[in-house]
């Protein structure tokens, strides 16, 4: 009866390791690095609440299906309806956390500088029409720099989880338009949050997603 049961306990547990397909990510950073701009509090909640919530929620809806031994991106390019929802705001916030700094690089540099001065002008222009698009959006979602395979950049707004990959862009830069991310620093000032973000930005992460695309 021991080793029966004993057995039974091992199944169980080897099944319920199997089916943690993914793991949250920790911060690279201390959860008060960013504050004030981004409150510890917040970064509990967004980091430990949300996204934990959507890759526990991914791992419980890929088990025992084909998308059970895929990449999170291969989810994410041939899903749909909930498992493509939690699959890339997996990712969308995974790319949201390492875009932040609490030493950040407030300047692009030379390549993707020459870019963005081409094309927008500025950089200010850039973080300009980003916060905007972010105010407009109507709901839920995000605002991304994104370049295509011609390397030009353009600005994409996307509701919900929705993200570059998905329109064949790679994303450098991320503004997070859900409530979640600032309304307990914020509240309904959505515009000053945008605005604040830029303050913990690093532009280091840009660059180089910019070189490696």
């Amino acid at each position: 009866m021991f080793f029966r049961l004993l057995f039974i306990s091992l199944v169980m547990s080897m099944n319920l390791q199997a089916a943690v397909r993914f793991e949250p990510k920790p911060l690279p950073y201390a959860y008060d690095a960013l504050s004030p701009v981004i409150s510890e509090e917040t970064l509990r909640y967004h980091h430990d609440k949300h996204y934990a919530g959507y890759v526990n929620k991914l791992n419980e809806l890929i088990a025992g299906t084909p998308f059970e031994g895929e990449s999170l991106e291969d989810i994410i390019m041939t899903s749909d309806r909930a498992i493509f929802n939690n699959a890339a705001q997996v990712w969308n916030h995974e790319f949201y956390f390492e875009q932040l700094s609490p030493e950040p690089a407030l300047r692009p540099s030379e390549s993707l500088l020459e870019a963005i001065n081409r094309q927008f002008g500025s950089v200010e222009a850039v973080r300009e029409a980003m916060n905007q698009a972010a105010v407009n959006l109507f709901g839920s979602g995000w605002v991304w720099l994104v370049v295509d395979d011609e390397g030009e950049l353009s600005i994409l707004s996307t509701r919900n989880a929705g993200l570059p990959m998905r329109h064949g862009l790679t994303p450098l830069l991320a503004l997070d338009v859900w409530e979640h991310a600032y309304y307990i620093d914020y509240r309904n000032r959505r515009g000053d949050a945008m605005h604040e973000t830029w303050r913990v930005i690093d532009w280091r992460k840009a660059d180089e997603r910019y070189e490696n695309r």
